[in-house]
């Protein structure tokens, strides 16, 4: 078992960093409100520590899952940043949802420190974190790898190393772009169905079986259908992947028609005060 520490208790982090603790791992954690760390310490035990830098002291692994590209800068380099107080052979894994140019960056600055470094974004949201059952897609070095995925594995269902630092990032872009076009499709095609007055759950039980039939179907269609949006990956989160995609596709040069015009319908649910409604809402704005 691993002497770990993980920075960010978010909806995300939180259960992640609870499952370290019943594998078995020893735990420090650190979040940018010392409440919720001191919350989380007295549910699942471990220690909190009051800066990412003292909570990566003497810590074999250091997960972090905070909210943005500037947010992982503050809890690697910042101030106080967790690289500093790592030990050299110590490895850094970033949950974070993130640019791969982040991730390149951080792994050639964990690289010149004598660091390890994998970028590993998860897919499964916060029921996956709560269960235990989230995909990770990382990137990094093989044998850097290695190392930490008994670990990851303590909150996946699925880990798997997709090439160099950036990797895991793009794979994730990748879970994003195909998310965005199937929950559009699965919003008109309720929309349709509403409109036509046909049975909704009949009709997705039987689609279901079918080569229509996907996640979103089996896990959002009853809700879509009745309306309920206020739980899940929320808009605002889908909305900054997306400009994560858009801007990655602007540098490699892949279009992405389809992505770009799902971004726009999530501005306008947005708009109609949706921010933190599950991305199934789109539907919400068809009904309009």
């Amino acid at each position: 078992m691993a002497k770990v520490a993980f920075l960010g208790l978010g909806v995300m982090g939180g259960p992640m960093a609870g499952h370290l603790v019943k594998h078995g791992h020893d735990v420090t954690v650190y979040n940018r409100t010392a409440a919720k760390a001191e919350a989380w310490v007295a549910q699942h035990g471990g220690r909190s520590a009051p800066t990412p830098y003292e909570a990566a002291q003497g810590r074999e692994i250091v997960f972090a899952c905070v909210g943005n590209d500037l947010d992982l800068r503050g809890v690697t380099m910042g101030e106080d940043g967790a690289f500093s107080g790592m030990d050299k052979g110590a490895t850094f894994v970033d949950h974070t949802t993130a640019s791969a140019e982040i991730a390149r960056a951080l792994a050639a600055v964990a690289e010149k420190s004598g660091l390890g470094f994998v970028d590993a974004p998860v897919s499964g949201g916060q029921a996956g974190a709560e269960n235990g059952t989230l995909t990770v897609m990382c990137g990094g070095e093989e044998a850097v790898y290695a190392a930490v995925e008994p670990a990851i594995l303590s909150y996946a269902k699925a880990s798997r190393l997709m090439g160099p630092a950036g990797s895991g990032q793009l794979t994730k872009m990748v879970n994003q772009i195909a998310i965005a076009g199937v929950v559009q499709g699965l919003a008109e095609a309720i929309h349709f169905a509403q409109s036509a007055e046909l049975d909704v759950e009949a009709v997705l039980d039987v689609i279901s079986k079918g080569a229509a039939g996907s996640w979103q179907m089996e896990n959002r269609g009853k809700t879509m259908n009745a309306a309920k949006f206020d739980f899940g990956f929320a808009v605002d989160w889908m909305r900054k992947d997306l400009g994560i995609v858009l801007a990655e596709a602007r540098h490699n040069g892949a279009q992405l028609p389809v992505a770009a015009l799902v971004d726009q319908f999530y501005a306008d649910v947005q708009a109609m005060g949706g921010h933190r409604w599950d991305t199934s809402s789109l539907l919400a704005r068809l009904k309009r």
